[in-house]
Formats: structure tokens, C-alpha cells, sequence
């Protein structure tokens, strides 16, 4: 073990086995077609002790902010597929069930097909990665695989029929098996280093992004802009409120947030390396507000601090709330004992590129933060728009995305020997999401009774 090895607690990441040759990992994944045959892996079976999916919402409440809770459950309740953004925890007690080889990864944890996109390295690259890591942790890859898969076919209900549906889910796990099989054969360093670069318009048109929105982001790569978050000027700049989805803390409460985030920022700049910090020491912190994102981050502690240059330089940083992952009670605990230093490593394990101001400390009440850049190339799949065909490389190329980030931490040589040439594990994957796939709608119907109800809180609208 290396001595930066030796700084890590023991499970932080998953053993390393490629010291051995690559004719013993193979066989060892042969052999894991034995223990647990691939055609298994579309086994998905509601156990009798299933836990009500609303009591579990309302657990991971009991943790959140009380006033965004009506407006997470709103967002929720939208579709079958947003129940499943924000129910990262009912699936995964769900897999914890399943079939699953024994092989761990470092695992997204929430990985469905709206947590890929596009973005800009250090080296003012555009990659296309996954870019969500609220969950991340050490876990069996499977789970990965299985909610990633069953995203497209929630995603698509009303898009396309229950073929074309478990078409996209086979796609995602071929992609998944053919990219981990070239990672097999490539050398470790090269593999490392690899990434999926969005390097020209019908590339990024071949998985959904329009080449409006990478001309925008390739524009702010050569001409750095603030992010279009708006703030108003004058001696005390001030970030624009826009509620209910960004706004600034009470009057009664602003001074101690306001010097909550200064301890914060302290803190968290002591844990960057010393070139991102002397970066930051180029600003200072003008002001700090909430901001309200995605559907299953809705309620936890997330917020914009607005910097400053000397020269009228602006850079926008958000920080999130980092709570236990809900791979933890199921996969065992993590051994970082801050959650925003678990996000911070998960993600550096997983992307081929991070961004240089990543880092973690506490939030103004004391929870655990991270701290990242508010992208300012940023550009996402546009569902909307996308014929089947699009859908299907988009797929492919997702499953191509998560093999990369797993074959980070794992065996890439024994996971491909596993899986194998044949279509066996596609056409499990894809079994499993159609099952999943109507497990979720059932539990989104579950959502909207308890909504009814008066078991759980709604907004009266989002914005």
C-alpha cells in the first residue's frame, strides 16, 4: 500500500486486484456466471417486508428544511419518473435484494440519465460525464447499472412503446459491457485518463445536445462569463432573489447565515490544495443566498456565494448539503466521517476530470457542505427533442460513461469476463428496468395518495 493509500480509512475505496495476471481475474469473473448466472440479474421481486416507500420519504424528511419539503414532494408527484429522481432511497432498499456478484465499485448511488452532461475540464475541454454525486459511496456495480437502465424507461412512458422502452435499457447495458471489454484490453494509464469529449456538433447531436447549446458552452470556454444568476451592483453586490428557487435568508436570520457562510468558506478553503486556494484568495465574499435545485436534493441545505474581484470579476460557488447516502445502510457506512469529504472523493474517483474547486467544510448550521463551481459550460440533454435513434446512442453512451467511472475503482478485467460477448446481461438489464419501471409507477400512484391524503405536504405550484 502506497502512502497515500495509507491515508485513506479502511473502505474507502474497493480492493485493487490488477496486480494479479490478467488470465487469474479473468477466470475469476468466468467464474462469477457460476455463483450468480447472468440471467439472474432480471430478477426483481417486491419482498413481503417492503417498506412503505412514503415512510421512507418521510425519514429522509425528518432531516431536510421543513418549508421545502411541500415543494419537493410537488415536484415528485409531477410523473413516475420524477417520483424516481427523488426516490433514490426506495430503490435502493429495493436492490439491496437483488442479485449482485459481490463486486464493489465506487458507485454514483443516483444514477439515472439526467445526472450525465456536458461541462468544461481545468484544461477548458468539454467532456460529457456524470455530474451528480450526492450519493455516491462503495456499492455493488449492479445498482448502478439497474437504475441508470431504468431511467430510460421511465423517462420514455409516454415517448415510446414498451419494445422501443426495453430497447434503451439493453442499450445501456451494452454500452456498459462493450466499453468495459475495451478497458479490459487497454493499458491502465491510457484507460485512466479516458474520457468522452465533446469535440464537435454531431457529436454532442448524437446524444441529445443540440448544437445551440454547445456553441453557448464552447463560446463560454473562450469567453469566460459570469453564470446568468444575476446579481445587482453598488458598493454591497447583492445576488438577485428569484423565489421560490433562489432567495435570500430572513431578515431575522441574515446576519447569522451571513456569518455561518463566512466560517464556512473558511473552512472549506482549507481543504482545496494550495493552487485552488491561492486562486480564491483573488476574491472575496460579497454575499450568500439559498438556491433550491434538482428533485431529490429539494429540503437539504443548498446555496449560491457570490465572489468578487478587485476588478469587478465575478465567480459564482454552490454549495449542498452532503447527508448519509442512501447507499450506506445498505452497502455499510462510509468511513469518511464528514459526508461533504465522501462527495468530494467519490466524485474525484469517478470523473476522468473534476472541477479545481471542489472541496467540503460545515455550512452555516453546522451540517456537512460541499463546495463546487457553478458551471459555466454546462450543457444537458434535451429529451424533448430526441427522435428514438438519439435516445438509443444516448443510452449507449451513458452505459459507456458509468463503465468508465466504474472501471476507475474496479477490475474492468474481471467485470468484462463476467459479463461476457453475448447479449445474456443486456437483455437481463433490460428485463429488470421493465419490472423496476413498474414497481416506480406504482409507488409514484402511493406518492399522490399520500398527497391527497394529507400524509405528506404540496405546494401549491413550482417554478
Amino acid at each position: 500500500m502506497t502512502a497515500a493509500m495509507a491515508e485513506l480509512p479502511p473502505g474507502a475505496v474497493p480492493v485493487q486486484t490488477h496486480i494479479e495476471s490478467v488470465d487469474e481475474r479473468a477466470s475469476r469473473g468466468r467464474a462469477l456466471r457460476t455463483l450468480r448466472p447472468r440471467s439472474e440479474q432480471a430478477a426483481f421481486e417486491p419482498s413481503a417486508r417492503r417498506r412503505d416507500p412514503v415512510e421512507i420519504l418521510i425519514e429522509q424528511g425528518e432531516s431536510r428544511l421543513p418549508n421545502l419539503l411541500p415543494l419537493r414532494y410537488t415536484r415528485m408527484k409531477v410523473s413516475p419518473f420524477a417520483f424516481f429522481r427523488g426516490g433514490a432511497a426506495v430503490m435502493t432498499a429495493d436492490l439491496a435484494g437483488t442479485p449482485a456478484t459481490g463486486l464493489q465499485v465506487q458507485a454514483c448511488g443516483d444514477c439515472h440519465l439526467l445526472n450525465f452532461g456536458g461541462f468544461a475540464t481545468p484544461e477548458r475541454r468539454l467532456v460529457f460525464d456524470i455530474n451528480d454525486f450526492d450519493e455516491t459511496s462503495v456499492a455493488p456495480w449492479e445498482w448502478d447499472l439497474k437504475r441508470l437502465a431504468t431511467s430510460f424507461v421511465l423517462a420514455t412512458l409516454d415517448i415510446l412503446d414498451k419494445d422501443g422502452r426495453i430497447d434503451l435499457a439493453e442499450s445501456v447495458a451494452r454500452g456498459y459491457r462493450e466499453t468495459m471489454a475495451r478497458i479490459a484490453d487497454t493499458p491502465l494509464l491510457e484507460a485512466w485518463y479516458g474520457g468522452v469529449l465533446l469535440d464537435s456538433e454531431t457529436r454532442a447531436q448524437d446524444i441529445g445536445i443540440g448544437a445551440a447549446a454547445l456553441r453557448k458552452a464552447v463560446g463560454f470556454l473562450t469567453h469566460p462569463a459570469i453564470v446568468p444568476l444575476g446579481h445587482g451592483g453598488g458598493p454591497q453586490p447583492r445576488i438577485q432573489d428569484s423565489p421560490p428557487l433562489v432567495f435570500h435568508a430572513p431578515e431575522a436570520e441574515a446576519q447569522a447565515f451571513r456569518l455561518g457562510a463566512e466560517v464556512m468558506y473558511a473552512d472549506y478553503l482549507n481543504s482545496l490544495y494550495l493552487a485552488p486556494r491561492v486562486l480564491l484568495e483573488r476574491f472575496r465574499l460579497a454575499d450568500v443566498a439559498y438556491k433550491v435545485v434538482g428533485v431529490g436534493s429539494v429540503g437539504t441545505l443548498s446555496g449560491v456565494l457570490l465572489l468578487l474581484s478587485g476588478n469587478g470579476e465575478a465567480l459564482y460557488l454552490q454549495f449542498k448539503e452532503a447527508t448519509r447516502s442512501v447507499l450506506e445502510p445498505h452497502a455499510g457506512s462510509s468511513p469518511f466521517g464528514h459526508h461533504g469529504e465522501r462527495v468530494v472523493r467519490g466524485q474525484r474517483l469517478l470523473q476522468a476530470a473534476s472541477d479545481i474547486l471542489l472541496g467540503y467544510g460545515n455550512g452555516p448550521t453546522g451540517r456537512h457542505i460541499y463546495v463546487r463551481q457553478l458551471r459555466d459550460a454546462k450543457v444537458k440533454p434535451q429529451l424533448e427533442t430526441m427522435t428514438p435513434r438519439h435516445f438509443r446512442r444516448y443510452a449507449e453512451t451513458c452505459g459507456e460513461v458509468l463503465a468508465r467511472a466504474h472501471a476507475r475503482t474496479a477490475d474492468a478485467v474481471v467485470l468484462s469476463a463476467y459479463m461476457g460477448k453475448s447479449t445474456t446481461l443486456d437483455e437481463a438489464i433490460g428485463a429488470f428496468a421493465q419490472s423496476y419501471a413498474r414497481q416506480t409507477e406504482s409507488d409514484h400512484s402511493a406518492l399522490q395518495q399520500a398527497i391527497k391524503a394529507g400524509r405528506l405536504p404540496d405546494a401549491a405550484q413550482d417554478s
